[in-house]
């Protein structure tokens, strides 16, 4: 093959996306699997506002590139991201160690610490982004995915932990799901350091006598990161599991006292939720409250929500020691979780479809769907090629196609009387409407 020939076949090679990264794809492209389009992704990040904004969060922007050592100092060196999970590299330029953020509250943490936000008082925050992880992609689980991450800095009290449970509730009711049906609420505390060090010390003891039961992540994590055999979702393990001392008898009657007033603001509102003892998160600065939004839908899959209180964090991190609590939510899995309880989601398509028959003279027609844009009606145009916009038939094949109710036919004889028909797709009426004040009827594309 010549060196042209060559040069040929590379530039007509079909590019595809990396493995386990996805195109988030409007409702009208087919798509090769079952992935959430773009409109149920635009309607979910609505009602997220909505949410956010009635408790009073306030949203920011972290970069995807964070320094490495961020994640390994926030993380720890033994977690599973560290060690197998993340996309490190080193900045060409200057030979820096660079990674793809794996999850958010480590770069909105070193933000905070950077800009010194919590100089005037405590914050809560919230953000929406792509997390990447170099992980096998599976249904709900991908390589670059898409996170809420919602942050209460400088907070100690009980009142918040609540508060950010609650939060995510008004998220499941804005999103139509029902507690305690579609998602479950499911409650732990951790503590405090000591009483986790005195936890821990009980953990090791009693796996090392069921040493030759532990599979061989256990045996890794028996004197690195015992808490972390307490998630081991191998089903010879669960009876072992079961058994081990639990951390909430380990309490003192400070974390007690805490753990108690988170539950008795979710019992005064009527919150229904189960203690799950084996409830844990894997890095040392969690402590006291810990919480998951878990669901029977999604198979393997079951956790759709996350959080809990990491007061040592921020101090971990470089900044001044400062409490804090905050919750992730994947939002594939939850969309997936939509997708699959069939939730109803408002339609993205347009109010009305403007009709342009050949020959129509342009500018009437701009003037009128501009205005009537401007009083808040969606009109998608029809718009044509090279020769010309279509028949009239095709014109309205693709008006009932984009979902419209209405079609705006800019006739001829129309626009020689300063008016424009408005055919009602659906029931099949039509009627005049003048083109002097779009915004006088606009209201009634809207119905």
């Amino acid at each position: 093959m010549t060196t042209e020939n060559n040069a040929a076949a590379k530039k007509a090679e079909k590019l595809v996306a990396v493995k386990g990264m996805n195109d988030i794809l409007p409702p009208s492209v087919p798509r090769t699997e079952r992935l959430p389009d773009s409109a149920l992704w635009q309607w979910f990040e609505s009602c997220v506002r909505t949410a956010m904004a009635r408790y009073g969060y306030q949203y920011l922007l972290t970069p995807i590139v964070e320094p490495t050592a961020l994640f390994v100092r926030g993380l720890g060196e033994v977690t599973d991201i560290v060690e197998k999970e993340m996309y490190s590299f080193v900045d060409s330029m200057n030979g820096d160690r660079l990674t793809l953020r794996p999850e958010a509250t480590a770069g909105i943490v070193r933000a905070m610490n950077e800009h010194n936000a919590l100089y005037n008082g405590p914050l809560r925050l919230w953000t929406i982004g792509p997390m990447f992880r170099h992980e096998r992609p599976q249904k709900g689980r991908y390589r670059q995915f898409f996170q809420l991450d919602v942050e209460a800095l400088g907070f100690a009290g009980p009142d918040v932990d609540a508060e950010m449970i609650l939060m995510a509730r008004a998220l499941w009711r804005e999103l139509g799901l029902v507690e305690g049906r579609d998602v479950r609420l499911e409650l732990n505390s951790l503590g405090q350091p000591e009483e986790r060090r005195a936890h821990r010390e009980a953990l090791v003891a009693y796996f090392q006598q069921h040493a030759d039961a532990l599979d061989e992540d256990s045996k890794r994590r028996l004197h690195t990161n015992p808490l972390r055999i307490l998630d081991s979702k191998v089903p010879s393990m669960q009876a072992l599991i079961e058994g081990a001392p639990r951390l909430i008898d380990h309490l003192g009657e400070a974390s007690r006292a805490h753990f108690d007033a988170v539950r008795a603001a979710l019992d005064a509102v009527g919150l229904e939720y189960r203690v799950n003892p084996r409830l844990v998160r894997g890095m040392d600065y969690y402590n006291l409250t810990v919480f998951e939004w878990v669901t029977d839908q999604l198979g393997s899959q079951g956790t759709v929500c996350g959080g809990g209180r990491y007061d040592g964090l921020i101090e971990q991190l470089g900044g001044k020691p400062a409490p804090a609590v905050g919750f992730g939510l994947g939002i594939e899995r939850l969309l997936l979780l939509l997708q699959e309880l069939k939730v109803a989601v408002p339609s993205a398509a347009p109010d009305a479809y403007a009709v342009v028959p050949a020959g129509t003279p342009l500018p009437p027609v701009i003037v009128a769907l501009e205005a009537l844009r401007t009083a808040g009606v969606r009109v998608q145009q029809h718009a044509g090629g090279a020769d010309g916009p279509g028949s009239m038939k095709s014109q309205f094949k693709k008006a009932d196609a984009s979902g419209a109710r209405f079609a705006l036919v800019f006739g001829g004889d129309e626009l020689a009387q300063g008016q424009v028909t408005v055919k009602d797709l659906r029931a099949g009426s039509q009627e005049l409407r003048p083109l002097a004040d779009p915004a006088a009827w606009a209201g009634t594309l809207r119905a």
